[in-house]
């Protein structure tokens, strides 16, 4: 006598939702996460900036040309209540990284920045670009004058170009921190905590002590504060039609 075998449930197809979703966080290390309080974007910044040089084959990298007609699309979004970046990059190509930094910090909508891992060299104006900062306690950051690596600089436009590039992201990063511009400068020009450079590493309690950072904390505490600030919109837009 045989044993009856109970039929197998077939599997339920794959909704074009879902395989976009899917689809996303292959792509562009994205999510989109449905809440009570609206639907949460969530992006990732990893690895190596890339900009208008491709970077070798086997290296993580943000690709800005991806992630800038991202942000304009999340901008624009009716469905899109928050943004939520979570950050372990390098850093990498200056211009690119100060592009989205600037993408960032135009958006009208409620955005949070987490540093996990390490947000270093043009990952930290990426880092304070959100409307509000987080960083673990874990969190690596490495601030140092912008350079080029393995290229000597013998023209004086070209120190005066680094020199301006510099000042921007001086400037960026003071804009849209707690941070004086003089004292991250000094944190630039640092020179005890780099063997063979000059330069700061700050870790996560460290960077909000300095005002780098807004407060310590992880995913928690980031969506926390970004919940509140959806609800806190939506009861603002509520007084006005009334």
């Amino acid at each position: 006598m045989t044993k009856s075998t109970k039929p197998t449930k077939p599997a339920e197809p794959e909704t074009d939702t879902q395989s976009e979703a899917a689809q996303s966080i292959l792509d562009f290390g994205s999510a989109m996460t449905a809440t009570p309080h609206g639907n949460i974007y969530c992006l990732t910044i990893i690895g190596q900036i890339e900009g208008h040089m491709t970077a070798s084959s086997g290296t993580k990298t943000t690709k800005y040309e991806h992630v800038l007609p991202l942000l304009a699309k999340l901008e624009e979004s009716g469905e899109v209540a928050g943004v939520l970046f979570l950050l372990n990059t390098v850093g990498g190509d200056v211009e690119a990284g100060l592009a989205i930094a600037e993408l960032i910090a135009g958006m009208t909508k409620p955005t949070v920045s987490i540093v996990l891992g390490g947000s270093h060299s043009i990952g930290v104006p990426l880092a304070v670009a959100a409307r509000r900062s987080f960083a673990v306690p874990s969190a690596a950051m490495t601030i140092h004058p912008v350079r080029m690596s393995g290229t000597v600089i013998a023209a004086p436009q070209t120190y005066s170009y680094f020199q301006r590039l510099q000042d921007r992201i001086v400037a960026f990063v003071a804009g849209h921190s707690h941070i004086a511009a003089g004292d991250f400068q000094d944190l630039m020009l640092k020179k005890d905590d780099m063997a063979a450079d000059v330069g700061s590493v700050i870790y996560g309690e460290e960077a909000v002590k300095l005002g780098l950072i807004d407060q310590v904390g992880g995913l928690s505490e980031g969506l926390q504060w970004l919940y509140g600030e959806i609800d806190g919109g939506k009861k603002t837009r509520k007084r006005k039609t009334t």
